[in-house]
């Protein structure tokens, strides 16, 4: 558990990466807009103001701003600073040229996959997982999973940013959450430090993106989030009580409406990168006409839910992979039973 001045650390971090964030944003949209970054919408977008996009890059200003001066201090590793500025650098600056105009979906992938590849063999890879009371050494295997697995988290981080306020709150949650429980367990301090770091950036970067939602996220920003989320969590279950299956479980909404519309709409003979309002949480927006209640019913997902579970993987670790998979499906079977990946009929663009 953290000790006074620890605490007190704490709370100056998120405070200041908060004001931070929030300020940055309101000056990036200030720029933004000056040059005609707007998102206008569309048949196939879920707001019906143009908005400013592109804020998502106060949220990559603050966190690599944060993990430089911790690195610099001597407080956070070379390879996890490293792996957060470089290829979160990477990630980041390919997602804000998709915002200024248009990336071809192979060329961001291959981004994505060296800057991933990269940053996860400086980390060390996937380490042991735990299987009920064994931890298991997957060796090449399990590093060849986690970095599929992790290209999958960064995408569907991507997929998932399509209302007002969904992608900030989720990585604050996913963050907070995570901070919290790897202090628990005696973590590093720099990893709960750059934990605290990315959920207050995320939470700064809110309180303009609440519905209604003054500047988008854009690609810069849920690239770099799902890019610092991913690698994090890998890097977390190497030095912390976190293990795999507790970061499943704290992103398991997300993973689960993101991979039953993948799964539905791949089945009926879609292209699974092509643009379309069929996840669940996008049927629920139009469906109560409120993207406020659809990111407010995540967060009670989240704490109700996910929480719980989440702190019983880390201190009984033998439940993690029943607790993960029962709560995939659960969620999994909530998003189809919402209308996850249910193709959309004509006339259905309001």
């Amino acid at each position: 558990m953290m000790r006074h001045d620890e605490l007190l650390f704490a709370t100056l971090t998120v405070l200041v990466a908060v004001v931070a964030a929030a300020t940055v944003t309101g000056l990036v949209r200030r720029f933004v807009l000056a040059r005609g970054m707007i998102d206008v919408p569309n048949a196939r977008s879920s707001h019906v103001e143009p908005t400013a996009r592109g804020g998502g890059l106060a949220i990559v200003t603050v966190v690599l701003a944060g993990v430089s001066w911790s690195w610099v201090r001597g407080e956070m590793e070379a390879p996890l600073a490293l792996g957060l500025i470089l290829g979160g650098g990477m990630v980041a600056g390919i997602g804000l040229l998709d915002d200024l105009g248009h990336v071809p979906a192979p060329r961001r992938l291959l981004v994505h996959v060296i800057a991933l590849g990269g940053a996860l063999a400086g980390v060390g890879g996937l380490p042991e997982v735990q299987w009920g009371s064994a931890s298991v050494d997957l060796g090449l295997a399990g590093d060849v999973l986690a970095g599929l697995a992790c290209v999958w988290f960064l995408n569907l981080f991507n997929f998932m940013d399509g209302i007002d306020g969904i992608a900030a709150s989720e990585a604050a949650w996913i963050a907070f959450a995570a901070a919290g429980l790897a202090s628990a367990t005696d973590a590093p301090r720099a990893l709960v430090s750059v934990w605290l770091l990315i959920g207050a950036a995320s939470l700064g970067f809110l309180t303009w993106n609440w519905p209604p939602a003054r500047i988008f996220m854009g690609d810069v920003g849920s690239g770099f989030l799902g890019f610092a989320l991913a690698l994090l969590l890998v890097y977390s279950t190497g030095c912390s009580g976190l293990t795999v299956w507790t970061a499943i479980i704290l992103a398991s909404p997300f993973i689960a409406d993101a991979s039953v519309t993948l799964v539905v709409r791949v089945t009926r003979g879609e292209r699974w990168y092509s643009a379309h309002r069929s996840h669940a949480y996008q049927r629920l927006s139009r469906q109560w006409r409120s993207h406020a209640r659809v990111t407010g019913l995540f967060l009670a997902i989240n704490m109700v839910l996910v929480l719980p579970a989440a702190w019983v993987s880390v201190f009984r670790p033998e439940l993690g992979p029943g607790i993960a998979l029962a709560l995939l499906l659960a969620l999994g079977g909530a998003a189809r039973a919402a209308g996850a990946g249910r193709a959309e009929p004509t006339g259905d663009a309001s």
